[in-house]
């Protein structure tokens, strides 16, 4: 969808995805270094995490293909108009293609963490493959654009590209807590900077549009790019400290408990030999 929503709906699907993962790589990180402090620290814990994200995940897809598709000005899955002899809203073809392999993705993790069918990693390389798939349609998606249209789409495949090496490497380096952050924070940027550029090019509420041919405004959004990935990092940082903070917490009143179950089965023991 070429207008303010079209962009709004994937940004929001990649930011909730990387708000997620902000939390549950560094809670699987603390957990596996306190593997008594928490439940989903065990490895079935955060495998039917990685099954329920699956699903959600392909839910998210379908919903990407299905508002490209039958939106009132969307192609109505027809791909070629025979009357005037031209592909039909391509860029909405695109977009679904582009969710069609999130989709997969998604289904590659519910098979791969819900059954013993596939290795544990084709779920990294299927998802490795779709944000690369992304990236590659974004390459030929420009063509007779503006020059700040150009530039703010061409700013996003540094994120994507990024997102899709470093996921490429987790197939080999699997819970590797770097490349997993990393990816976060990639995802992050990706999704806020889909939000900055539905601003950009379709202005909600009747704002002033930009000016697409001034060179300035391109400077100024090549630092606001870098301002969004450091709030990226910041939202990470939040993030790994209050996990690290809480399970940091319930290993500390681990030992407690344990003392006062102990003292509490030895007074019942002490009660009951009175007793006798």
């Amino acid at each position: 969808m070429g207008n303010f929503k079209g962009h709004a709906l994937p940004g929001s699907f990649f930011l909730l995805f990387g708000l997620w993962w902000s939390v549950k790589y560094p809670l699987k990180y603390a957990c596996r270094k306190n593997k008594s402090a928490c439940y989903l620290g065990s490895r079935a814990g955060f495998q039917r995490l990685e099954f329920v994200e699956g699903i959600v995940k392909a839910i998210f897809a379908l919903i990407g293909m299905v508002a490209e598709q039958f939106v009132p000005d969307g192609p109505h899955l027809k791909l070629y108009n025979y009357e005037k002899k031209h592909w039909d809203h391509l860029m909405n073809w695109q977009h679904a293609t582009m969710y069609l392999f999130y989709g997969i993705s998604g289904l590659v993790d519910i098979v791969a963490h819900g059954t013993n069918a596939l290795p544990a990693a084709m779920d990294r390389m299927m998802l490795s493959l779709a944000v690369f798939i992304e990236g590659f349609l974004f390459c030929y998606h420009l063509h007779g654009r503006t020059m700040l249209d150009v530039h703010v789409h061409q700013l996003l495949l540094f994120a994507i590209f990024g997102a899709a090496a470093c996921i490429f490497l987790e197939v080999f380096f699997r819970g590797s807590i770097v490349l997993e952050m990393l990816r976060t924070s990639l995802c992050i940027l990706q999704g806020s900077w889909f939000w900055q550029i539905g601003f950009v090019l379709y202005p909600p509420n009747g704002s002033p549009e930009w000016n697409q041919t001034d060179h300035t405004n391109m400077m100024f959004l090549t630092m606001c790019y870098c301002w969004h990935y450091a709030f990226a990092f910041l939202i990470l940082a939040v993030n790994y400290t209050i996990v690290s903070w809480a399970v940091r917490s319930k290993v500390k009143q681990s030992p407690q408990s344990m003392e006062m179950g102990l003292l509490k089965t030895s007074e019942r023991d002490h009660e009951s030999e009175e007793e006798i």
